[in-house]
């Protein structure tokens, strides 16, 4: 009960005054960020409100800072082809199935063998971007060519890796040598791109890039 009034008594000293010069500091690192900050206690604190910890909100009434919204770069089925085209094989498989299923990196990580069904063909992905952040799968059905290279992984497998995509890798809390589902690729990205001479882009790029072509190809 004293934590609780003390926690009363501090947020109650908060005054709008104060959120707004806090804004205002913030937006010395940026925009975003600044925006980023005043979301998260516009929400902190209509709950505070909610329980009745606090009588108001004073973050009510702060508006958000404006910013400017950069278009998406989109690169082109050619573009793509060529990074592709100059990754080594298990890089080509793994680019191909953030093509053809336009999914999230991190959905891609994720897939294993379960994941898989090569008869009904296609791929159950689980994404936590959904309100809630509760783990949602969606299916995904296979295009050819995902069928080709999920069907080709599957005859030449390891039947101790339940992963679709892994690795061999050090440890860095025990620095022992361990197998697993990848975390983390971003830093080859952009030397593929290099390497291929087109413009860098990111592995998100590749779901816009889906989304092109098939509005292009008058896909709803």
């Amino acid at each position: 009960q004293t934590s609780m009034q003390q926690l009363t008594s501090s947020m109650g000293e908060i005054s709008t005054a104060m959120v707004q010069q806090y804004t205002l500091e913030r937006s010395k690192d940026s925009h975003y960020a600044a925006n980023y900050d005043l979301r998260l206690m516009k929400a902190l604190f209509s709950h505070a409100v909610r329980l009745k910890v606090i009588k108001e909100n004073p973050v009510d009434g702060v508006p958000f800072l404006p910013v400017e919204k950069k278009t998406k770069y989109v690169p082109s089925a050619e573009d793509i082809d060529k990074v592709i085209a100059v990754a080594d094989p298990d890089t080509q498989d793994y680019l191909w199935v953030i093509r053809e299923t336009m999914a999230r990196v991190g959905e891609i990580n994720a897939i294993t063998w379960d994941d898989v069904d090569l008869d009904s063909r296609y791929v159950t992905l689980y994404t936590r971007k959904k309100k809630g952040g509760n783990r949602t799968p969606r299916k995904v059905g296979m295009t050819q060519k995902l069928f080709e290279i999920l069907w080709r992984r599957h005859a030449t497998r390891d039947p101790e890796k339940p992963w679709v995509f892994w690795h061999t890798y050090h440890s860095s809390k025990t620095g022992e040598l361990k197998e697993g589902p990848y975390q983390d690729r971003k830093r080859f990205m952009k030397t593929l791109c290099t390497k291929a001479g087109v413009k860098y882009f990111r592995f998100h790029a590749l779901r816009h890039s889906g989304a092109s072509i098939m509005d292009n190809n008058n896909v709803p």
